[in-house]
């Protein structure tokens, strides 16, 4: 049995799901201070184990980047990350008022587009959108 948690992520689970997928390791400190300043996270637990987050920045009215989406290798393919992505979506579907009009973006893993685009992403540039620019990211160290 599994349950859907919205902020209760800690920064040591954070690192076990980010290990998982390969994307090493973060000062437990950054963590609990992004964790701390997102504006909503969520994770998938099964018993006491937690196998599945993601998290969420911006502005809570314009502009939202979905952060972090990750599920530990051995239970994807089994719809957990469509639950979590759902669950971001009617997270802002939930306070958004009527005539607003929102963004919200995302950087893919590689080869992980398909998976975003069932939820109506479009990739960066797109032909529908051909006004807009790549999706673009710079790390600093």
């Amino acid at each position: 049995m599994f349950e859907i948690k919205r902020g209760i992520l800690t920064a040591e689970q954070f690192n076990i799901l980010i290990e998982s997928v390969g994307w090493g390791h973060r000062l437990i400190e950054q963590v609990e201070s992004a964790l701390k300043n997102s504006l909503y996270t969520v994770c998938i637990i099964e018993g006491n184990k937690v196998i599945a987050m993601a998290r969420m920045i911006g502005d809570n009215s314009m502009s939202y980047f979905i952060k972090d989406v990750v599920v530990i290798p051995e239970y994807q393919g089994k719809g957990f990350g469509k639950l979590i992505i759902n669950d971001i979506l009617s997270y802002i579907k939930e306070r958004t008022p009527k005539d607003w009009k929102v963004s919200v973006e995302l950087m893919s893993a590689s080869d992980k587009e398909a998976f975003y685009e069932k939820f109506g992403f479009q990739k960066r540039p797109s032909t529908k959108y051909a006004n807009y620019g790549a999706g673009m990211f710079l790390t600093l160290n």
